[in-house]
């Protein structure tokens, strides 16, 4: 599907994808509302999140460049330090930042 680089096609491309979005939390809230949720579910749930993560992070630190890496490893510094998400991420940003700035 192509949509014409336009204001309209702009703005249904927008739209297609908060639908998408409001469809896919809103069916996750909906299945998991039939679910009953015991140990074995929360740990399920309690893993998922963590390997969402890693997921997410691997490529960036073997094909990202080394101001996402530094960056990875920043954010990683400071969260182990401080324990505070808002304050790694910011590290993270800042790294990675300044890595490209020079």
């Amino acid at each position: 599907m192509t949509l014409p680089a336009s204001l309209a096609g702009t703005l249904l491309a927008i739209v297609i994808m908060a639908l998408v979005t409001y469809l896919t939390r809103s069916g996750g809230v909906f299945v998991m509302s039939r679910v009953p949720i015991g140990p074995r579910v929360e740990r399920f749930i309690n893993a998922m999140a963590g390997s969402v993560l890693v997921a997410v992070i691997t490529p960036m630190a073997v094909h990202g460049d080394w101001g996402a890496r530094l960056a990875l490893v920043a954010t990683l510094g400071m969260m182990l330090a401080t324990r505070k998400a808002l304050v790694a991420i910011a590290a993270g940003i800042l790294a990675a930042a300044l890595w490209r700035l020079w």
